[in-house]
């Protein structure tokens, strides 16, 4: 486990902005199957690992606005990126980029927009052979 020089951190929160709070809920709790852990009326926060959390915002109403430029990547490290790739390709949803490994990086992902085009990358580490 990566260690820290801070005073300590229960958990993270990435917050999202989207211009269809009800869309965004959908998919991330019908997609990705994430459990709805804090509703705070405009905000939306869901469990995604034991220390990660991934908050969905009404962009008319929080600190930043929802906007059509998105300059992130929402990685989720997985024990079984196939099983992922199978699953989201399952719901209809066509990976933006293909299942593909990288050794270079160690490896195996692909990447997926959610419905406001926020990308999404799931990966696994490549095992040795």
């Amino acid at each position: 486990m990566i260690k820290s020089n801070n005073p300590g951190i229960d958990y993270s929160i990435l917050f999202i902005y989207f211009k269809d709070l009800p869309k965004a809920m959908e998919f991330y709790e019908g997609v990705m199957g994430f459990e709805l852990v804090i509703d705070q009326g405009w905000t939306k926060i869901y469990q995604t690992s034991d220390s990660g959390m991934v908050g969905l915002v009404d962009g008319a109403r929080g600190f930043h606005k929802a906007n059509d430029i998105k300059p992130l990547i929402q990685c989720f490290r997985v024990p079984d990126v196939d099983a992922w790739y199978k699953h989201i390709k399952g719901k209809g949803i066509v990976p933006i980029k293909e299942l593909k490994e990288n050794p270079d990086l160690g490896i195996k992902a692909f990447l997926f927009e959610d419905p406001e085009g926020h990308t999404i990358e799931i990966q696994s580490v490549l095992k040795s052979v």
